[in-house]
């Protein structure tokens, strides 16, 4: 378990963003990304990309840093 958990755990961490804020911003129950974020259940792909967007927009940065985190080596560009 736990890529984007710990991937958006350390994110909220990094930008000072509270569980709270992101949850409001997806309209979604607080105790979600508090089960997301300590690896209790892990977000479908659906719903990760939905924390991607809400992250946008509280703090684009933010969002580019969990999906370099969640997608890891996956996310470099491959074409150099």
């Amino acid at each position: 378990m736990g890529r984007a958990g710990k991937a958006l755990k350390q994110v909220l961490e990094s930008y000072g963003i509270s569980q709270g804020k992101l949850a409001a911003v997806m309209e979604i129950g607080s105790s979600n990304v508090y089960r997301w974020c300590n690896e209790i259940r892990d977000p479908n792909s659906e719903t990760v990309f939905r924390i991607l967007e809400a992250l946008e927009h509280i703090d684009p940065e933010a969002a580019v840093e969990f999906k370099s985190r969640y997608l890891g080596d996956l996310g470099e560009d491959r074409s150099s």
